[in-house]
C-alpha cells in the first residue's frame, strides 16, 4: 500500500527569505537553479567561493511555483505564520523583506480620480498638483470601517514595465498600492468592482518583480539611509523606492526593490545588503514597540474603525478633503473629539512574572517565550480578539487583544482605564492606577490564528491559563493625543 501523501506547509520562499532566516548566515541554492544559470557571481569576496549564485536568484522573492510533498504524515499547519514566529533577541537594525505585503499597480487617467473616490488621504497636494511623495491611507466601507490599509506610492517612471499594458500619459496617473498579502487578491477584486467605466488598469504584481522591504535603525538611522542610497547608486536603481516610513517617528524606511532591475550581473556585490538582513518577525516586533499595527490580523477586516486604529495620529486621514468611501462616521468621530479605544502595545506574562517596563529610551524586556509560574512550560499567546478584563472582573471587557510575538503584542485598550490618559470630556469612572489595576487574559490553547492565506484557522479565546496584560503608550503616541484639536 503506497503511504498516505501529505501536503506540507507552504516551503521557504525565496533564496532572500532563506538568508534572512538563517542563522548560519549562508544562502540556499537548490542544484537545480544552479545549473540553470550561465552567469554566477560569489555572495562575498571574503575567502573562497564555495557557493555562487546569481545576483537574481538572491534578492528574488517570487514564490516557488513547484509543489513539495512528502511521505511524511507530521502536521505543521499548528505553526504560527513567518512573521510572527518570535526572533530569539530584539533586533535595533536591520532590513527585512516583508512576506506579509504585496503591491498592486493601478495606473491611467482615471486612476487619481477613482483613488482619490474611496482612500482616506488626499492624492493630491495642497496647490492641486500630483502628489509625489508616498503616503499612508485606508480603504474604508460604507459604515466607516477598515477593509485595507495601505501605502501609495505614485510612480510615474515605469522604465521596466510594471504598470500594466495602460502607460501613464501624464505625472500622477501611475500608483503602486501596498496591502497584506493575504488581502491583495480581495482588494484587487474590490477596485474591479467599482471601477466601472474608469480608464485604467488593475494588476497584483508577482513577487518576481518587485519586492516589500523595510530598513530601520536604533542606533544611527542616518547612516543607514547612506548606506541604501550608495547601494542604489552603484546598482543603478534596483531600490525604485526609498522612503521614510510616515506612521511614526524612527520607525525607519520603506523600500521597493525592483528586481527586474538586476541587468549587469558582473557589476553586483551583495555582501553589504546580505549582512544586513533580519527575519520579517524583526520587523513585526520592531512595530510593536511603537505601538504600530499594520494588516487585517491588527486592523481588523470590516470591524476595526479608522481612529480606534492610530491611522489618523499615523497620518492616513486627510479630514479635509472632499467625500470619500466611509467620510462620515470618519468625520462625526473626529469633530466629537470623543476615542475612548486605542491600539496600543501590551506586554504579556503569566501572573507570577513581571511583564517588563516599556520606554522611550530602551525599549521592553522583550522575551522570545511566556513561561509559567515554575518556568516549567510555554504559554501560548491569547487569540486573537481575547477578552481582556480586570482581574477581579475577568468577564467584564475593557480591552481586546490583536496579535503577538514572544511577550509583546498589541491590543485594542480603553485608554481612560488601562492607561493614564484622560479622554475628552469623559470622566473615567477609577481613577488609574499602574501599582493596584491589573489585567488579565486567558492564554490560547494554539498560537491564535494559525496558517495562513485561506487555511487561516482562529483558535477559540479560553482554555488557558489567565496571563497578565500591560498595556503602554509610546512616546510619539502620547505626543499627537495631548495635541490641542484643530
Amino acid at each position: 500500500m503506497q503511504p498516505a501523501v501529505t501536503k506540507l506547509a507552504r516551503p521557504a520562499t525565496s533564496v532572500l527569505r532563506l538568508q534572512a532566516r538563517s542563522s548560519s548566515g549562508k544562502a540556499f541554492v537548490c542544484s537545480g537553479c544552479l545549473q540553470s544559470r550561465q552567469h554566477l557571481l560569489p555572495l562575498s569576496q571574503s575567502g573562497p567561493p564555495q557557493r555562487r549564485v546569481h545576483p537574481t536568484a538572491v534578492l528574488a522573492t517570487s514564490r516557488i511555483s513547484r509543489t513539495f510533498y512528502s511521505t511524511s504524515t507530521t502536521n505543521t499547519t499548528t505553526q504560527p505564520p513567518y512573521h510572527l514566529r518570535p526572533p530569539p533577541a530584539l533586533v535595533r537594525s536591520g532590513i527585512a523583506p516583508l512576506e506579509s505585503r504585496r503591491l498592486i499597480s493601478v495606473s491611467g487617467p482615471d486612476a487619481a480620480k477613482y483613488l482619490q473616490g474611496v482612500i482616506t488621504a488626499n492624492i493630491t497636494q495642497p496647490d492641486g498638483t500630483p502628489r509625489t511623495d508616498p503616503f499612508y491611507a485606508a480603504f474604508l466601507s460604507a459604515k466607516g470601517r477598515v477593509l485595507h490599509d495601505v501605502f501609495i506610492y505614485p510612480y510615474d517612471l515605469d522604465p521596466a514595465g510594471l504598470l500594466g499594458p495602460i502607460k501613464a500619459a501624464a505625472p500622477g496617473e501611475s500608483f503602486l498600492i501596498e496591502v497584506d498579502t493575504s488581502e491583495a487578491t480581495r482588494l484587487v477584486q474590490h477596485i474591479k468592482r467599482y471601477k466601472l467605466r474608469a480608464k485604467f488598469d488593475v494588476r497584483l504584481l508577482p513577487d518576481s518583480e518587485v519586492q516589500v522591504l523595510h530598513a530601520w535603525s536604533d542606533d544611527d538611522e542616518a547612516a543607514l539611509k547612506r548606506k541604501l542610497d550608495t547601494y542604489d547608486q552603484s546598482h543603478r536603481g534596483a531600490i525604485c523606492v526609498l522612503h521614510p516610513d510616515p506612521r511614526a517617528p524612527g520607525l525607519g524606511y520603506r523600500m521597493i526593490y525592483r528586481l527586474t532591475a538586476l541587468t549587469d550581473p558582473a557589476a553586483l556585490e551583495f555582501a553589504d545588503l546580505l549582512s544586513l538582513l533580519v527575519p520579517e518577525s524583526a520587523y513585526t516586533l520592531h512595530r510593536y514597540r511603537l505601538g504600530i499595527p499594520e494588516g487585517q490580523r491588527e486592523i481588523l477586516r470590516d470591524q476595526a474603525l479608522p481612529l480606534e486604529s492610530n491611522i489618523d495620529v499615523m497620518g492616513g486621514i486627510d479630514f479635509r478633503k472632499g467625500c470619500y468611501v466611509g467620510q462620515e462616521l470618519t468625520i462625526r468621530t473626529k469633530h466629537r473629539g470623543v476615542v475612548r479605544k486605542r491600539i496600543l502595545p501590551v506586554v504579556v506574562s503569566s501572573t507570577t512574572e513581571d511583564g517588563g517596563e516599556l520606554s522611550s529610551s530602551d525599549g521592553f524586556d522583550y522575551r522570545p517565550a511566556i513561561t509559567s509560574s515554575g518556568g516549567d512550560q510555554a504559554l501560548s499567546l491569547p487569540a486573537t480578539e481575547a477578552r481582556i478584563g480586570r482581574r477581579e472582573k475577568p468577564d467584564r471587557r475593557v480591552g481586546q487583544f490583536l496579535s503577538g510575538i514572544g511577550n509583546v503584542g498589541l491590543a485594542l485598550c480603553r485608554l481612560e482605564v488601562m492607561t493614564d490618559l484622560q479622554v475628552p470630556g469623559e470622566t473615567a469612572a477609577a481613577e488609574y492606577n499602574p501599582e493596584k489595576d491589573e489585567f488579565v487574559v486567558s492564554a490560547g490553547t494554539g498560537q491564535g490564528v494559525v496558517g495562513e492565506g485561506e487555511e487561516k484557522t482562529a483558535v477559540a479565546p479560553g482554555g488557558g491559563p489567565q496571563l497578565k496584560v500591560r498595556a503602554f503608550v509610546p512616546e510619539w503616541l502620547r505626543k499627537e493625543l495631548e495635541k490641542p484639536a484643530h
